[in-house]
């Protein structure tokens, strides 16, 4: 049977980046997002490893783009719940629609669930589900095998003929001379272009990589902007207790040399610029 484990059981939540490392490392996969956790798939493989026998991998779907695809890995996760009873509500129809904060949030439950339950024993993710990727770029019916050694080629067998020496008569040739290149001759324009197609392929590669990076950064600042929202009105409600007044200074407190911009005022510095124009 299971340790259960509750939402408030630990004090310091893991940052996105901690998470995604946590599950490629233990799965040997390839998550860059925190949303496609919302698959299901990954769960299963880690129910297996905790419990194994508990999940029959076969039905999972683990490389998939449909909804009703990730509610069948979701009610094999629900079935090996109950079996050992496992006292956590999944709430699929919010997690398959893929959405940042639901998932963070139920992640970092299952983060704190796998470490009560977790003995230790090593696990060869990538034979259990018959090496099929996970997470990332991972396509349809696309695999890793163990590398093929390729069998050697036999040796060719050439019969040898025997010719006869000939006589040859040589003539005379006038060696040609090619005019050397001057200086400033540029470089054929073919092989310039080629470069530089490669160089934006890279640079265009780079510039998707820091836009996901950034898109996840702000919400993640956003989900946490929220919490703090939250814990500002509640405490604004009851803002004559000593430990609220304690709270609401740390919510309100700033950095030194930092000011807040007056109401319907204007940043100083920015004002300064559109005067100009």
């Amino acid at each position: 049977m299971a340790i259960n484990v509750t939402n408030t059981s630990a004090a310091d939540p893991l940052s996105r980046h901690q998470i995604l490392s946590w599950v490629n490392e233990s799965l040997q996969s390839n998550y860059v997002k925190i949303e496609e956790l919302c698959t299901g798939a990954a769960y299963c493989q880690f129910m297996d490893m905790l419990f194994p026998g508990s999940i029959a991998l076969k039905k999972v779907k683990f490389v998939t783009k449909l909804e009703h695809e990730y509610i069948s890995n979701w009610k094999l996760i629900q079935a090996s719940y109950k079996k050992q009873q496992i006292d956590q509500n999944v709430e699929v129809q919010k997690l398959v629609k893929g959405r940042y904060q639901d998932n963070f949030e139920f992640v970092q439950w299952f983060k704190k669930f796998f470490d009560a339950n977790h003995d230790g024993r090593e696990y060869d993710a990538l034979s259990r589900r018959d090496y099929q990727e996970l997470g990332g770029s991972a396509k349809k019916g696309s695999a890793r095998q163990p590398a093929a050694v390729a069998p050697r080629p036999k040796p060719i067998v050439q019969n040898i003929v025997r010719v006869p020496p000939q006589v040859v008569e040589y003539s005379r040739v006038v060696p040609q001379v090619r005019p050397a290149r001057s200086a400033g001759t540029k470089a054929s324009p073919s092989r310039t272009a080629g470069g530089d197609s490669l160089k934006v392929q890279e640079l265009t590669q780079q510039l998707e990589d820091l836009k996901g990076t950034v898109d996840g950064l702000e919400k993640e600042r956003d989900f946490y902007f929220g919490k703090l929202r939250d814990i500002e009105v509640l405490c604004q409600d009851e803002s004559e207790s000593p430990a609220i007044k304690g709270i609401l200074d740390v919510l309100y407190a700033t950095e030194e040399g930092f000011t807040a911009p007056d109401e319907g005022g204007e940043i100083e510095g920015v004002a300064d610029e559109q005067e100009e124009y």
